[in-house]
């Protein structure tokens, strides 16, 4: 467990990002069963990725099947930056 002496501060801001439904929620529902905030989940996954590192344990991955086939989310990386909106009726 880490100490207080090795927490950094850091100023955090609000911020408005659009996301696909079924990607929220099974972040959302990853985040609770790690008992942390969703905001901590992206923070820690973001700097995994930066640094071309795995942010998930086997365990944890396999959560994460779980959370996608609960919420029909099947889209994987492949689909990333091809996503459209859906058109109003």
């Amino acid at each position: 467990m880490k100490s207080e002496s090795d927490e950094k501060i850091v100023e955090r801001v609000q911020t408005g990002v659009r996301i696909e439904k079924r990607i929220l929620k099974v972040a959302k529902g990853l985040a609770e069963y790690l008992d942390m905030s969703l905001g901590d989940l992206v923070e820690g996954v973001l700097l995994n990725a930066f640094e071309g590192k795995d942010a998930f344990s086997p365990a944890t991955r396999e959560r994460i099947k779980i959370l996608k086939d609960f919420y029909g989310l099947t889209l994987n990386a492949s689909d990333a930056h091809t996503l459209r909106d859906r058109a109003e009726p």
